[in-house]
């Protein structure tokens, strides 16, 4: 998550500096410990917590358990992993359902903080697990915010119970109150009661949040926090806690670019749980927070488990049964490959996914720089092909790519780093169907995989550079010489690989020559 990232990135390079000792001296230690702590306070995590999260781990760290393990720096890891899911909350905590329906769930926070996106996202994760909200328009303070619950309910496609206009007009906690007994009346089972928020903590904002908590008996406050705002966070949630109480956080805009110690910070400070995070503007951009896999994002070491469960609600498991039958006895066709695409664009973000990946840490730049829409430019090709081109890309001269190119509005390169990416996809497809391992073309082979045939055989043989003394002319050999070499592009064979000369700069190179 950007949140963390330079929390993420600040902690690996530490921890690459202690895989080069076979064993760990307390000096080690002390220094590896100076400079966790000087990435948490970076961080915006509050000084308590850092002081006795350093302080664990330091005591760890310089016992047995590292000092007679083989390999220290693993040790030391396991240790900074361990604590960082304790001060995260250390167990996931789910919502807590009444017996008797239906739920209450209140939300509280300071305005601008994301309470009335997230009741809308919420809504929405309820709907699609069976449950039948209503959203309940309790904040008839601020400016239109009304008017915003009920776009998001429509969005959701959830229930709304709006019967004041808000802007001041209307008594919120009247409304909250007859909102609960509608519920119960049209025999919705989760109520989410949208509340008034300030710009800053005030007595009149509690009071009023109280009240409505009194009046509606709440299963659930949640405390919906803003991760970017830092230190405040806690001095918020303590404010939040004294005045209202709550039973669980979620951290909204996760997905930003801010140093992130809120979510490091509150849950430890107040003994509150948080029960989930907002990673984007979607509808779907929410996570149940675990705080094992949290903290394996903070430490690059990837977030398989939430992946996978992206990925399985997102595939339909009787279409990947029958993908897999077809690879085994069939050919791989370009129809296949987009509805491929078309699944993984359920999945939500692609730059999210990769994100997840152990190790995708360190490369950052590659991340930032990969554009969602190359599955649209991808998708759009293919639709531009009659059914038989799909089924046989073999058929596809010369003509037939141009044709293909105008009607995606793209170029015939585009059309042919697509069937080269695609033939190559066709082939590993094949392979993984046998039961193989395949080597990813610009990832090298993958880790404990045996290697190919062609690794076998001997190492494949080098591009030779140019030797012309003429610096011009040399440069374009060498650009000859890449452009021949196999496209290295995106996954999906758009777009060129980074460094490569481009029409402009060879028609430069002519002229060079034509001078020379």
């Amino acid at each position: 998550m950007a949140t963390f990232g330079t929390l993420s990135d600040r902690l690996t390079e530490t921890f690459r500096n202690l895989r080069t000792k076979g064993k760990l001296t307390p000096a080690d230690v002390d220094g590896t410990v100076r400079e966790i702590r000087r990435a948490l306070l970076d961080a915006d995590v509050a000084l308590p917590v850092v002081k006795d999260f350093t302080a664990k781990v330091r005591e760890r760290a310089l016992g047995d358990e590292v000092s007679k393990a083989l390999n220290p720096a693993q040790q030391v890891v396991q240790i900074v992993n361990e604590e960082l899911v304790a001060i995260l909350g250390g167990q996931q905590r789910r919502l807590q359902f009444a017996k008797n329906p239906p739920t209450v769930i209140m939300l509280a926070g300071l305005q601008g903080s994301g309470k009335t996106t997230f009741a809308g996202k919420l809504a929405h994760r309820l709907e699609k697990e069976g449950h039948t909200p209503l959203l309940i328009a309790a904040d008839l303070q601020r400016p239109n915010a009304v008017n915003q619950l009920q776009v998001v309910a429509e969005r959701a496609g959830a229930a709304i119970y709006a019967p004041e206009p808000g802007n001041g007009v209307g008594d919120p906690v009247k409304v909250a109150r007859d909102g609960v007994e509608v519920a119960r009346r049209q025999q919705h089972d989760v109520v989410i009661i949208d509340t008034a928020g300030r710009l800053g903590v005030d007595a009149d904002m509690m009071k009023q949040a109280a009240d409505i908590r009194k009046a509606t008996d709440p299963d659930e406050v949640l405390f919906v926090i803003d991760a970017m705002i830092g230190q405040d966070a806690v001095n918020t949630a303590k404010a939040f806690q004294d005045g209202v109480d709550f039973t669980g956080v979620v951290l909204s805009k996760l997905d930003g670019d801010a140093r992130g110690g809120a979510a490091l910070s509150v849950a430890s400070v107040t003994g509150r749980p948080i029960i989930f995070a907002s990673t984007g503007e979607g509808l779907d951009d929410l996570e149940a927070f675990h705080p094992d896999r949290m903290a394996s994002r903070i430490l690059d070491l990837g977030d398989i488990l939430t992946l996978i469960e992206q990925a399985q609600s997102a595939f339909d498991e009787e279409e990947a049964m029958k993908v897999a039958e077809k690879l085994a006895t069939e050919t791989f066709t370009l129809e296949d490959f987009l509805e491929q695409m078309q699944q993984m664009k359920k999945m939500g973000s692609m730059k999210k996914m990769l994100g997840m990946l152990p190790g995708m840490g360190s490369m950052k730049e590659q991340l930032e720089n990969f554009d969602e829409r190359e599955i649209d430019r991808t998708e759009a090709i293919i639709r531009s092909m009659t059914p038989g081109e799909r089924r046989n890309p073999k058929v596809l001269n010369g003509s037939r790519r141009l044709r293909i190119a105008r009607g995606a509005g793209m170029t015939v390169t585009d059309v042919n780093q697509l069937v080269q990416r695609f033939e190559q996809a066709a082939k590993m497809m094949k392979t993984v169907a046998r039961g193989g391992m395949p080597n990813i073309p610009g990832m090298g082979p993958m880790p404990g995989a045996r290697p190919g045939a062609s690794a076998k055989r001997g190492k494949q043989p080098k591009a030779k550079g140019s030797r012309s003394g003429n610096p011009a002319k040399r440069a374009a050999e060498n650009a000859g010489i890449s452009a021949a070499a196999p496209a290295t592009g995106s996954g999906f064979g758009l777009g060129a690989a980074k460094g490569a000369p481009t029409e402009a700069d060879l028609a430069e190179l002519q002229k060079m020559l034509g001078r020379g």
